[in-house]
């Protein structure tokens, strides 16, 4: 495993040990330009699941939906808008749930990013 020095995603964010877990074996395979292109690729696409809690708590004051749209979840969020986050109770579960939120959207970046990297180089 590499140090916190040699490794460039612990300059991310609220990166949490799933998320470094998966960008270690994510780009295990990848030549160094690979592993260039991805990580700008992927820094651009990821979110940082303290924002994600910060869109949470936004849609207690009126904008709900918010955290779903900055996840892509484009149908979630206007369903979560225009019934004010489900009565608020979808809003409280995000809340709860939104290291998860970030770490499930993050996972799919990773793959995206990755796929991408392999085409580019």
């Amino acid at each position: 495993m590499t140090t916190n020095q040699n490794n460039p995603y612990f300059s991310f964010p609220g990166i949490t040990a799933e998320e470094m877990y998966l960008l270690n074996q994510a780009t295990a395979d990848l030549n160094e330009s690979q592993l260039r292109n991805f990580q700008m690729i992927y820094s651009t696409k990821r979110k940082n699941p303290g924002d994600v809690l910060l869109f949470c708590i936004l849609g207690f004051f009126g904008l709900a939906g918010i955290q779903r749209f900055v996840l892509g979840q484009i149908g979630m969020g206007i369903l979560y808008f225009f019934t004010g986050g489900l009565c608020v109770i979808g809003t409280i579960v995000d809340l709860v749930n939104h290291k998860q939120l970030a770490n499930e959207y993050n996972r799919d970046m990773i793959y995206e990013s990755y796929q991408i990297a392999k085409m580019g180089a």
